[in-house]
């Protein structure tokens, strides 16, 4: 792993002629693109290939699910105006969290994944099927509090997650309009649902390209942060990048950790000028080697959240 001081040639948002969006919502293709980059990834990173194989099942199934199930709910047309004339959170998931159908997202997730599990991930699948309601419920407050669970639960929460993020997008895909860009203390959190990130990434599209985006853990909007700035703490002038090293200077993955030395939080960024299919929940499940690298450390808190991966307390 290697650590450079952060300088302005890393840049900020460009200005001028290109104006890039504030706040950009997930399209239709959201999942297919990223269950193509996990198996990208499954070739390219072999200690984790059982792993990244599954979760792009996983991911699979979310645009199955996305594209072809009709959901249990849809709002009214104008149900989330007044939230996006006064800047609010239209998806709000602490306003919505009940109010939202996602369980039966889950189970056409389930359904669509059956075919396709070990016999270690059976027993998985059918506890989730015969699960009350009100427990459903319950983990997704866990998925929505950024919590572990428990043993018992624990690997139950990714496909609850899954399930989340399904019907949270299909939300945010269907909105008249995208929300202005948040600011002040909210300015990490997402715009659309209120979530925290679970990467930024730093784009290559002719009208955004070297634009850094943070990337929502839950419906995957997506919104402008300045680069060179800490997502946490917004200090910019304590950086470092770090990377994981495959030798001759070549990073292994199109991924860096920026890591503040102001509140020692880190952040993961995804860099699509070196990769142009580096996703930022894909790539942050494929370089869990440089979170062990930082958590070894002892110096760094992960500040980014991927539902997908829960991990003990």
């Amino acid at each position: 792993m290697k650590g450079a001081e952060v300088n302005h040639s890393y840049g900020s948002a460009p200005s001028g002629i290109m104006d890039a969006p504030h706040v950009v919502l997930p399209d239709a293709k959201v999942f297919s693109k990223r269950a193509t980059r996990l198996r990208e990834l499954v070739m390219q990173v072999p200690s984790l290939d059982e792993f990244l194989a599954f979760m792009a099942r996983l991911v699979q199934a979310q645009h199955q699910v996305l594209t072809e199930h009709e959901p249990a709910w849809r709002p009214a047309p104008d149900a989330f105006d007044q939230a996006l004339k006064h800047d609010m959170p239209p998806l709000g998931f602490q306003a919505l969290r009940r109010d939202v159908h996602w369980h039966a997202d889950l189970l056409a997730i389930l359904d669509a994944v059956e075919l396709h599990v070990g016999e270690r991930q059976r027993p998985l699948l059918a506890a989730l099927r015969e699960m009350p309601a009100e427990r459903l419920d319950e983990l997704a407050d866990d998925v929505f509090e950024m919590r572990p669970g428990n043993e018992a639960t624990r690997a139950l929460l990714p496909l609850v997650a899954a399930a989340l993020q399904v019907t949270w997008a299909r939300l945010a895909i269907g909105l008249p309009s995208a929300p202005a860009r948040p600011t002040g203390e909210a300015k990490a959190l997402c715009p659309c649902c209120g979530a925290a990130p679970v990467a930024s990434v730093v784009h290559n599209e002719r009208h955004r390209s070297g634009v850094r985006y943070l990337h929502c853990s839950l419906c995957a909007t997506e919104w402008h942060l300045e680069r060179i700035k800490c997502s946490v703490c917004d200090t910019g002038g304590k950086l470092l990048y770090l990377t994981l090293d495959e030798g001759q200077g070549k990073a292994f993955l199109p991924v860096q950790a920026e890591a503040c030395n102001e509140c020692h939080s880190y952040l993961k960024v995804m860099q699509r000028e070196l990769h142009g299919r580096a996703d930022p929940v894909a790539d942050d499940l494929a370089s869990l080697a440089l979170d062990m690298l930082l958590a070894e450390q002892d110096e760094y808190a992960r500040s980014g959240y991927n539902p997908l991966l829960v991990m003990g307390a």
